[in-house]
């Protein structure tokens, strides 16, 4: 009898030991038994330390937007799995992905793959099987070892390098820079997203021997009243309209994901010259990546963001900044691997009262709420707050203590997140 998909995940999770393992021999094993198909016609794959969903995001739009056929792989989810695998913008079903999953496991053998290589492989195999005209992959974890790096894509795109999974990847951003430049590929473009990049990443792309494009230098954002000029080294001049997702570090995503469509199309990509300003126009408009930023309405209103490290706080803090002047309460919760304290100092007394949310019961790697508070304190001594078990818990404290005028902002994890989502759903 055939697994269901809930029963495939769970099979999933235990047939390596490893949560994570990183290294490509095993999935490319099995990708190559499996036929080793190209995806695409082009594939542009993003790494970053944040910045990823968005700029995939960004990209699919854009591409849609001229009306290519096109497939996104990004992780993790925040309700449902099969938000992973979209094709032309519709999530993969059930069905396909057990499908998927069952040739997987034919050609699998003895490696004991990864939960997230799986995923990888279901992603790889259903858009080869869709004929698809771009393939935009979420770099999962780094970049050298990650399963996605299987795939010689011709457009890498690095968003940002910062602290982040540093047991993983190194204690400093050019050790980490340097694991993320291994999705470049020799003679073909890797665009860098944030114009002060660590040395460690440019030394790395260099010795790969990739055609950078470095933000700031080969390609510019140009701020003005009326929206914002892209400009490239080339020529190459758009006057385009705000992107619809909110953040000023908006505009950096948007631009790097110009920057890869543009290579994708002087390359000759599926992509034609005469059409690329209207699709970035509309992928600007219509873009959406949940819970970035986003709005869930009400008043007080509530804004959920997966903003998990300093660097992603620090863009939630400029945020906060560009908002009219109201009383904040934050629902937050994180996990026992992330830098708490440098979340907390980088949004300091911009939060007025702290809901704390324990998410021990979440995942394994979830911080009780205890701990958290004891890092709160050693942080911020003066700040308010309460302590609440669950990511509930706190979700309903701060709507009972948040008035009219007043904002709520839910962020720390995509725990955090996806249970607020999924409270709102019912």
């Amino acid at each position: 009898m055939s697994r269901t998909l809930a029963e495939w995940l769970a099979y999933q999770e235990h047939v390596n030991p490893r949560s994570i393992e990183l290294g490509l021999e095993r999935v490319r094993s099995v990708w190559q038994r499996m036929g080793a198909a190209a995806p695409a016609r082009r594939v542009v794959t993003v790494a970053g330390t944040n910045g990823k969903g968005s700029t995939v995001a960004l990209l699919e739009a854009m591409a849609r937007g001229a009306g290519l056929h096109v497939g996104a792989y990004t992780s993790p989810h925040l309700l449902a799995y099969n938000e992973r695998v979209r094709i032309d913008g519709h999530d993969v079903d059930d069905a396909a992905l057990v499908a998927s999953f069952e040739r997987i496991e034919a050609a699998r053998g003895d490696n004991p793959l990864t939960y997230f290589e799986y995923g990888t492989l279901a992603a790889l195999d259903l858009f080869a099987r869709a004929g698809l005209d771009l393939a935009v992959l979420e770099v999962g974890l780094g970049g050298r070892l990650d399963a996605v790096n299987i795939v010689d894509a011709d457009v890498a795109v690095i968003t940002t390098v910062d602290l982040d999974h540093m047991d993983w990847l190194g204690n400093d951003r050019d050790s980490i820079g340097r694991e993320k430049a291994g999705i470049a590929r020799a003679g073909r473009p890797a665009i860098v997203g944030e114009a002060d990049p660590p040395q460690g990443l440019l030394d790395a792309l260099a010795a790969a021997g990739a055609r950078v494009e470095r933000a700031g230098a080969d390609f510019v954002v140009e701020r003005h009243a009326d929206g914002w000029r892209w400009r490239h080294h080339d020529g190459t001049a758009m006057d385009l309209p705000a992107p619809v997702l909110a953040a000023p570090v908006q505009y950096a995503n948007a631009a790097a994901a110009i920057a890869a469509l543009h290579a994708v199309w002087v390359g000759g990509g599926p992509l034609a010259p005469q059409d690329a300003y209207a699709a970035v126009c509309r992928g600007l408009r219509h873009a959406r990546v949940a819970a970035r930023l986003q709005s869930l309405g009400g008043d007080p209103p509530l804004i959920v963001d997966v903003g998990h490290n300093p660097q992603a706080a620090r863009a939630l803090a400029a945020w906060l900044d560009a908002q009219p002047p109201a009383r904040t309460h934050a629902v937050y919760g994180a996990l026992a691997d992330k830098d708490v304290a440098g979340v907390l100092a980088a949004l300091g007394t911009r939060i007025d009262h702290w809901h704390l949310a324990g998410l021990d019961g979440a995942s394994p790697r979830g911080l009780p709420v205890g701990a958290l508070a004891g890092i709160l304190q050693r942080v911020l001594p003066q700040a308010r707050h309460d302590r609440h078990a669950d990511v509930p818990g706190a979700l309903a404290a701060a709507r009972a203590a948040a008035k009219p005028g007043e904002r709520m902002l839910a962020f720390g994890s995509f725990f955090v997140a996806g249970a607020v989502m999924a409270e709102r759903g019912r």
